[in-house]
């Protein structure tokens, strides 16, 4: 019979006493050991991972997260090792769903991470991304922030899926923005590093200091096929929006739509700009007026796709509200009961306001 295989949940802290407990509480029967490397805890997070049997390391920050995770899995003496901060909980999958991965060859597991996330108008959503985190002895890290996994063996989906809370948190933001510019002074063109740090200026709502480089990580991807290019163009159309670069997003969307033809996400993006360009100019933009209702009825004809990362409920309850929006706004209530019903009965509460409302 085949010895199993071990698992080590393998962890870098600082000050994370509002989370760390939820995290480990959730994860400690998938894994057989649990080391924590801590970073300059202050407060009782180095407490609360001994409370779980945790080995305890510490590193010095010297803002490099990969230099922090190769660290930290050079403490592990686990044949595989599953790579979680503490603020991702696991919320479904048991050791029994992933043993077969680990008693096979040598390949990088990927889990499912829902991100919420505050929108503009205080509602809460969430998106779900594929992110390498299960890896095998010997595998390390690169990038000194939004470090990536430094191999090339092939990729599995595994049936772990986790929340993720951190960006409801303030203060991140900053410090990773100015880590990311320090990497880009030694590769000013990397398309990766462009998006992130577009990507960050948009969360942190700068937006006319994220167009220049959205529009170099734009301009920088075009012959690169990855998931982060296709969600970099999706907030880059949003980004234009914001700054009313209309005639700049039109293009895009068009350069585009052969490429992202699959993606709910995408359209959804799509309605949101071309309202948001029809208020701002009515006489200029309203030939675009029609694009608003088929990019949602996209969005519904695409559906939820549980294999693809993107925001939840772009292809279903949200394109299903923001039709009844559409439908109330331009006088056509019964297509708004239709659609706002349709969302109603997929949980979106603000829809059952709405059709109540109507009613």
């Amino acid at each position: 019979m085949a010895t199993k295989k071990t698992l080590g949940l393998v962890m870098i802290v600082k000050n994370e006493e509002r989370c760390l407990e939820k995290c480990l509480k959730a994860v400690r029967n998938l894994v057989d050991e649990i080391y924590i490397t801590d970073t300059g805890s202050t407060d009782r997070t180095v407490e609360i991972a001994k409370k779980y049997g945790a080995h305890i390391s510490h590193f010095e920050w010297i803002n490099d997260f990969a230099a922090a995770r190769n660290f930290s899995l050079e403490q592990s003496e686990c044949e595989w090792n599953l790579i979680l901060d503490a603020d991702e909980y696991l919320i479904d999958g048991k050791r029994r769903d992933i043993e077969r991965f680990l008693a096979g060859e040598a390949r990088i597991g990927y889990i499912e991470l829902l991100n919420s996330y505050k929108e503009s108008d205080g509602e809460i959503s969430k998106s779900k991304i594929k992110i390498p985190r299960l890896i095998p002895k010997g595998i390390k890290y690169r990038g000194a922030i939004h470090e990536q996994v430094d191999s090339d063996l092939d990729g599995v989906a595994l049936p772990l899926t986790f929340d993720h809370d951190g960006y409801m948190q303030e203060g991140k933001g900053e410090r990773n923005l100015d880590i990311l510019l320090k990497e880009l002074k030694n590769d000013e063109n990397n398309p990766y590093i462009l998006y992130q740090i577009a990507k960050t200026l948009w969360i942190l709502k700068r937006f006319n200091e994220a167009d220049d480089f959205f529009e170099k990580f734009y301009n920088n991807s075009k012959n690169i096929k990855s998931d982060y290019r296709k969600t970099g163009i999706i907030s880059y159309i949003y980004n234009l929006s914001e700054i009313n670069k209309n005639d700049v997003g039109i293009k895009i969307i068009e350069n585009e739509k052969n490429n992202l033809n699959d993606s709910a996400d995408f359209y959804f993006a799509c309605g949101m700009f071309y309202m948001k360009a029809v208020l701002s100019d009515i006489n200029k933009y309203i030939n675009f007026f029609p694009e608003i209702e088929k990019s949602y009825l996209k969005c519904l004809q695409i559906g939820e796709n549980k294999k693809n990362d993107g925001v939840v409920g772009c292809g279903s309850f949200k394109a299903a509200f923001n039709l009844g929006v559409f439908y109330e706004v331009t006088g056509n209530s019964a297509k708004a009961r239709e659609y706002y019903g349709l969302a109603g009965r997929q949980g979106y509460a603000q829809a059952r306001e709405r059709l109540k409302m109507l009613k």
